[in-house]
């Protein structure tokens, strides 16, 4: 029971989830104005009970839900862009939460939110979830014809035509606002369809705001509605009988009618669906105010919460979102948070007593991992680099660069603790970044406050980040950096480090090397930035070669990890390099690892190589099996800054077993090339083998 004073309205199953699944990540706050709301009939109070009673039988007060595990429910979401593909994210977590059937999504995206979607969902890999895509584009000129004044815009008006881009065959749909959140399972809102009388086709929940009384304020001028009208955050759709009914030529005839006294739409889909209600309300089956509770500025939804004793579906359908001011919002966002940093991996569940419904992928990744024997010293390394993650590209809004035939993105990856790195970052390389975040459902969210908080990070549009969702106990920095790689949109890419600075001219540098030494087709090379490390956390950075070198001179700077690993960068020839005018060839030699500029089709990192050690080493063995040359570059530089060593290195430098396993993934590592490049390979193998200090 929730103490007094608060809304007692979520149930017992949302309450042990605010109160056990995640205490320590959100407090539930009361509030002194809350009053007393008292625990009755879930309708009682509500203007629609009497069409909801009349609808239901003595014998069978609650409708019958549908067998555990044998329907499949559909559910259709538009969604565009990368603000609304995180909002359906936490929709999506709450469905799965309290789902116990299996779920069909129907997504209608534009190519930004498909591009994210399928990512997170393919790498997800949740069991008895299927995910159907469909084109916003191709729909856009069916409604581009309605004047709309919605913040939503076109992707306001596309569940009006849901019936007609379904497939033929789909009888029933569940039809969902990104902006609602669940606190009960779905199955209960499908087996509403069973109350639908042979006329109705569409389930709405009453509006629960004055919106289409006409009188918020002065000349008011609302689109007709029946009564209050209906909200059409949550929508039950008939579909083949609205196919039936004629449901397209309905709509239509509907809107230009009233377009013609009307100058557009306010609530874009919501006004023509309740003009057409209004016309034919034989068409409508009333929903119980519980399965859509409006959060809006102008809300009346205490008149259905504080009677009620379950609340199904919370609705942020202000612009302001989960940022809107009434009386109870701060329990409601409470609420919405715990589902927004909830660890989605938990929900890669199958569903308990279900007959297995596992994806290929899935199955495949089991056996593979029930081959490993959990006795392995090296089990964490053999079980980490079979760990799929989950991906959220995109993450934030972000522009694409123009083309431009020598343009370069800054690849990185970086996790919680080097946040602080990323604003020095911005002012030091002007041009496109794509990084990649290992972040937990709960950090990605305080990320995204950091950014939003930052002057520097908000103005820059040309930065993508990739959130890789955290799971198991390595820190899988090759997986990381192949995200980010992938996502890399321009020619070329700068493969860096996130504790690196690069020169203030480099961004500038290396594009006009890359044109005057005629990269590409004509000449395959990775362009090497010379690496410098200063020991000082406060530091003038050089503006220039001559400044660099007379830091170096004076013991300010050193080349990198020069006395811990001088075999890293030593083939780079800085001797050499303090006198070059042109750039210059050097040779590879074993346990290399420069940071290069490379075309994007670029090898990627070979995956297996987790936590600390020779991540780096093995991609430059990989560059020069596939004869790149290594040219050094000779105004270019970067500079490593001090921080504190990551949890890895902690472990690598303790542990003789951490150190074991790193040599047993080099050796593997060694066999593949061989398999693969044959006797080129030999030289790899015999630097193996000599005598070296660890990486």
């Amino acid at each position: 029971m929730l103490p007094r004073g608060r809304p007692r309205a979520l149930g017992a199953a949302a309450l042990l989830l605010l109160l056990l699944l995640l205490i320590g990540f959100f407090l539930l706050g009361g509030d002194p104005e809350y009053g007393r709301l008292r625990g009755a009939s879930a309708l009682h109070g509500d203007p629609l009970a009497g069409h909801w009673d009349h609808n239901r039988s003595a014998c069978d007060p609650w409708p019958q839900l549908p067998p555990k595990c044998e329907v499949l429910l559909h559910v259709a979401i538009v969604c565009a862009g990368h603000n609304s593909s995180r909002e359906v994210i936490t929709l999506v977590k709450s469905l799965l939460f309290y789902r116990k059937n299996p779920l069909h999504l129907h997504l209608v995206t534009d190519a930004v939110a498909r591009n994210i979607l399928e990512t997170l969902f393919r790498t997800w890999m949740v069991p008895a979830l299927g995910v159907s895509f469909y084109h916003a584009d191709q729909l856009k000129p069916q409604i581009s014809w309605i004047p709309n004044k919605h913040y939503s815009g076109l992707y306001g008006l596309m569940k009006l035509v849901l019936p007609g881009i379904l497939p033929p065959g789909l009888a029933r749909v569940i039809v969902l606002d990104t902006d609602v959140t669940f606190a009960s399972d779905i199955a209960e809102l499908w087996a509403l369809f069973a109350h639908f009388s042979d006329k109705q086709v569409i389930g709405l929940v009453e509006n629960q705001s004055d919106w289409y009384l006409g009188n918020l304020w002065k000349n008011h001028r609302p689109w007709p509605a029946l009564g209050r009208g209906f909200n059409t955050g949550v929508i039950l759709l008939w579909l083949d009988r609205l196919r039936q009914v004629g449901w397209e030529q309905m709509w239509k005839l509907t809107a230009q009618r009233e377009l013609l006294t009307l100058a557009a739409t306010s609530l874009a889909d919501q006004d023509i669906f309740n003009a057409v209600i209004k016309e034919h309300p034989e068409l409508v089956q009333p929903l119980p105010c519980v399965w859509n509770v409006q959060l809006s500025d102008h809300t009346r939804a205490e008149h259905c919460y504080s009677e009620a004793a379950d609340l199904k579906v919370i609705h942020w359908n202000s612009p302001k979102k989960v940022r809107v001011k009434n009386k109870h919002a701060g329990f409601f966002r409470n609420f919405y948070l715990t589902f927004l940093g909830y660890d989605g991996n938990l929900l890669r569940r199958e569903l308990f007593g279900c007959p297995s419904q596992t994806l290929p992928e899935a199955e495949q990744l089991q056996r593979a991992l029930a081959q490993l024997d959990e006795e392995d010293a090296c089990f964490e390394f053999r079980q980490q680099q079979l760990t799929v993650h989950r991906v959220h590209i995109t993450f934030l809004p972000h522009k694409p660069p123009p083309p431009r035939p020598h343009d370069i993105t800054l690849v990185a990856q970086l996790s919680m603790d080097r946040l602080q790195m990323l604003e020095a970052l911005c002012r030091h390389w002007p041009g496109p970044m794509s990084l990649a975040l290992y972040l937990t459902d709960a950090e990605a969210q305080q990320f995204l406050h950091f950014v939003e908080a930052s002057p520097v990070l908000s103005a820059r549009q040309d930065v993508a980040y990739h959130v890789v969702y955290r799971e198991g106990p390595l820190y899988p920095v090759n997986q990381l950096r192949n995200v980010a790689l992938a996502q890399a949109l321009t020619p070329y890419v700068f493969l860096s480090d996130i504790d690196f600075l690069p020169a203030y001219s480099l961004y500038d540098y290396l594009r006009a090397s890359i044109e005057q030494l005629e990269l590409g087709s004509r000449r395959k090379a990775a362009l090497v930035v010379p690496a410098f490390e200063t020991l000082r956390y406060r530091f003038t950075f050089p503006s220039s070669k001559a400044e660099l070198l007379a830091l170096l001179d004076s013991g300010s700077l050193y080349a990198f990890r020069y006395h811990e690993w001088p075999q890293g960068h030593a083939p780079t020839d800085y001797a050499r390099w303090r006198e070059a005018q042109a750039p210059y060839r050097v040779q590879w030699a074993a346990d290399y690892e420069p940071y290069v500029v490379v075309p994007r089709d670029c090898p990627r990192y070979d995956p297996r190589f987790v936590g600390f050690g020779w991540n780096k080493v093995a991609h430059i063995v990989e560059l020069d099996a596939q004869e790149f040359e290594l040219l050094v570059l000779p105004e270019a530089f970067t500079i490593h800054l001090p921080h504190a060593p990551s949890l890895d290195i902690s472990r690598f430098r303790s542990s003789s077993t951490y150190r074991d396993c790193l040599q047993a993934l080099k050796e593997e590592f060694h066999q593949d090339l061989s398999r693969r490049y044959g006797a080129a390979a030999l030289k790899y193998l015999t630097a193996l083998q000599q005598p070296r200090s660890p990486a």
